[in-house]
């Protein structure tokens, strides 16, 4: 995430945005809190929650790093649609892991995932 930083790009973590409004005891922190408490994962609707806020406030066009999100296919085709919205495009994705398998093909199908040995390359 040093590399990151040196390129001017902001790494944001869902679990690191979760921790921050649980930490502000805001609602939203409050319902991931319980959420968590009671299950292992946020609902789609809490997650997209937490990254709207995020991603609405951001300077359009900052350059960006997202870890955990969008963990669904559901995540992923809204988070599409802000970058549609606000005329931005991604440049590539690279699937942790143990990623959801239909987020991995929707990004696949957009020729945007980044298999390990092109990263690498590049």
């Amino acid at each position: 995430m040093n590399q990151l930083r040196s390129l001017n790009i902001e790494h944001v973590s869902l679990a690191e945005l979760i921790q921050l409004e649980i930490s502000r005891g805001s609602s939203l922190g409050l319902t991931a809190e319980r959420t968590l408490r009671q299950e292992s994962l946020l609902t789609d609707e809490t997650s997209i929650a937490l990254l709207r806020r995020w991603f609405w406030s951001r300077k359009p066009d900052a350059g960006f790093a997202l870890s955990g999100f969008p963990a669904t296919l559901l995540q992923a085709k809204v988070f599409d649609e802000w970058l549609e919205t606000r005329d931005e495009n991604l440049h590539g994705v690279l699937a942790a892991a143990g990623s959801n398998e239909s987020v991995i093909e929707h990004y696949r199908t957009l020729g945007l995932l980044l298999e390990d040995e092109a990263f690498l390359a590049a």
